[in-house]
């Protein structure tokens, strides 16, 4: 199989472990003083957005952030919980650059580059030591060492966190960065404002139309590349674990506009979700992967031990040990609890479809921390105290302290939502939406099919192939933003050093504004009957059932010809209220759903044509006798990366995977 001639990955030659240190080495580099009259545009302020934008600003270049929300603090990184990996070998015991490396090659079942993925293996340690540098503050062991605790994929402990606000915390140093640059004018950030197109003049980006939200204007922005940073995809599906501003429009106007699509049906389910609980929820929210650690996940052997359970006539608790079913232990005894987010969410859906789920739904499993509370920690604070024969109620008691120091944000945030105490009764989870692989086909340097348009982070097809480990995602954009784009970018830049600021009366311009304004005008003026909701949900509800935790073919060729459907009554029957030139919600959320109608079309377009089952896509035709996932390596080995001919028609151009340092093999977690 040979890749299209319309992509070039640009991955240096040379071994695997010189490829990023020759690449830095030989880079076309910037002069400073050339530096200052080159503009650089980021649209989005999470982890990757504001690290490449401190970055890029502290380099020298003139940078202009843009982030819907009212500050950089509210973008979606801060949700991330469980903590950041990094192969720094603190536990000593055997992780090294190259285990990081495989573990990520492995986790996403082969499909995803080599060098990409271990240049990011490369740079993990140093993104700790900058934030250590920022004040982050990492969790740390009795001796001042960072702690590390385990993810789901893993043997080692890689992963660096701050309690359960992990997300939180290096936003916090990266905003702090980014408000440094600011504050020293060297960056111009423009909050409430959102990107909806962007202008291609000769062939290269060079700027974007974006919209002031509180007052509804148009305005024009010029850069001499636009940097996007916008995040996934994932409420595509309407219920997920992403904020609810979370959209794909940035991204999908880039598409529409020239930038391939790469992998876009790879979604990843996260297993420790809280389960739905009915149809007024908007959204869902995680239980970090991190609990995995010490909670236990089980259902009942026997599925009249479940029925009473989930009719309230018996308490788990009440359980014996002998009637529960540790799943995970069982089936993957190497991993357990922590075996990968796609086979762990597989495992509980098969679980509960066949009877054994918890809740009145079925759709829920048990993560249990008695255990581990008791035996694990408490029977060690025991010791520690000098009680040799300690009851099972201190047990209890000196357990509870220690996880309640560990994930007591957690702890107390599940029994916020759901009314129950996790401390005294397992939580219930069920896997739901959380991360989505796929996104822009970029090449080695973060660039686009389009010239002088570069994507970050999770708004690219990232370097995770079909699944992402746990504690990856925050590693990614950090990556991306510190240290990969203020070296990239310079190959692109030095050759634009003669490019004057383009004025934005420019004819591209002006076409790209008008094409905005039409389609808002399009919105408002349809006047239908249907709430933008309405739709969502419909949409949501197709892509679960049809492309979610398992896909068929006759159930993604019925969901194309159904978000057909939704689009054409969406575009004849939507009630957009209010005005264009004000603060309008509901304007902002139509023109959102109405690229998600179309992107779903492209992503069960993707799941059906791929013909195997690899990480978070799971198609029910190919599987193997115990149900695993059964990849086709000979045919499948590449990126799909779609060209958008017109709305509803794409062009499928192939990226072929080459492993020449990993053997490719069939993923065991046994």
């Amino acid at each position: 199989m040979a890749s299209s001639k319309k992509l070039d990955a640009k991955i240096p030659d040379g071994q695997l472990e010189q490829k990023w240190s020759k690449y830095k080495s030989t880079v076309h580099l910037v002069n400073p003083a050339n530096k200052r009259s080159l503009e650089v545009l980021v649209i989005g302020s999470g982890l990757a957005g504001s690290s490449a934008a401190a970055s890029l600003a502290e380099m020298g270049y003139k940078v202009k952030v843009f982030c819907f929300q009212d500050s950089p603090r509210r973008a979606h990184s801060i949700a991330a919980q469980g903590g950041i990996n990094a192969a720094k070998n603190y536990q000593n015991d055997g992780d090294s650059v190259y285990r990081l490396f495989y573990d990520t090659i492995k986790g996403g079942d082969y499909r995803s580059r080599e060098g990409n993925v271990h240049r990011l293996a490369e740079v993990s340690s140093h993104i700790i030591d900058q934030c250590v540098a920022q004040g982050v503050p990492f969790a740390r062991e009795y001796g001042g060492l960072l702690s590390n605790r385990s993810f789901g994929g893993t043997q080692v402990q890689r992963t660096f966190y701050a309690a359960g606000q992990t997300g939180q915390q290096l936003l916090l140093g990266a905003y702090s960065a980014l408000q440094r640059q600011v504050g020293m004018g060297a960056v111009k950030l423009l909050a409430r404002h959102e990107m909806l197109d962007i202008v291609n003049i000769d062939g290269k980006c060079r700027g974007i139309i974006a919209r002031d939200l509180v007052s509804g204007k148009l305005e024009r922005h010029f850069g001499h590349a636009v940097l996007l940073c916008t995040g996934g995809y994932g409420n595509v599906f309407f219920l997920s674990t992403n904020a609810m501003g979370c959209n794909v429009t940035a991204a999908w106007k880039a598409h529409k506009k020239g930038a391939f699509f790469g992998n876009p049906c790879y979604t990843q389910i996260h297993p420790t979700c809280i389960p739905v609980s009915g149809e007024h929820q908007s959204k869902l929210t995680l239980m970090s992967e991190s609990l995995r650690n010490d909670g236990r996940i089980w259902v009942p052997k026997k599925k009249e031990d479940a029925q009473a359970i989930a009719s309230g006539k018996m308490n788990p608790n009440d359980l014996k040990e002998d009637d529960r079913d540790y799943y995970l232990e069982r089936r993957y005894p190497a991993f357990g609890n922590l075996v990968p987010r796609d086979v762990a969410s597989r495992a509980a859906k098969e679980r509960c479809d066949s009877g054994f789920g918890v809740n009145a739904t079925g759709q829920a499993v048990y993560l249990d921390f008695a255990f581990n509370m008791k035996y694990k920690y408490g029977k060690t604070e025991a010791t520690k105290k000098g009680i040799e024969n300690p009851t099972e109620e201190q047990l209890t008691e000196f357990g509870q302290a220690v996880i309640k120091e560990k994930y007591g944000n957690l702890f107390d945030m599940y029994e916020q939502i759901t009314g129950v105490n996790p401390y005294k009764n397992p939580m219930m989870i069920y896997p739901a939406v959380h991360y989505t692989m796929g996104g822009l086909w970029v090449d080695y340097h973060l660039m686009t099919t389009v010239p002088g348009l570069y994507a970050l982070g999770e708004a690219n097809f990232s370097d995770h192939g079909a699944n992402r480990l746990g504690a990856s995602a925050l590693m990614q954009g950090l990556a991306d933003g510190y240290f990969v784009i203020p070296y990239t970018i310079g190959e692109y830049l030095a050759d634009e050093i003669r490019t004057k600021s383009i004025p934005t009366e420019n004819e591209e311009f002006v076409k790209a504004e008008q094409e905005v304004e039409n389609r808002i005008n399009k919105l408002l003026n349809i006047k239908g009957t249907k709430s933008v909701d309405h739709f969502h949900k419909r949409l949501g509800k197709v892509m679960w059932d049809k492309c979610g935790m398992a896909r068929n073919a006759e159930g993604l060729k019925w969901a194309i010809e159904e978000i057909r459907k939704i689009r054409a009554e969406f575009w004849a029957d939507v009630r957009v209220p209010g005005s264009a030139n004000e603060f309008n919600p509901e304007l902002e959320k139509a023109g959102r759903v109405a690229d998600f109608i179309e992107l779903g079309e492209l992503m069960c377009k993707d799941a059906l044509h791929r013909n195997e089952s690899c990480g978070g896509h799971f198609r029910e035709e190919y599987q193997t006798e115990e149900g695993e996932a059964n990849r086709d390596d000979e045919k499948f080995a590449y990126v799909a990366a779609w060209e958008m001919k017109e709305v509803g028609e794409w062009e499928l151009n192939k990226e072929e995977l080459k492993f020449e340092n990993i053997k490719i093999a069939a993923r065991s977690y046994k």
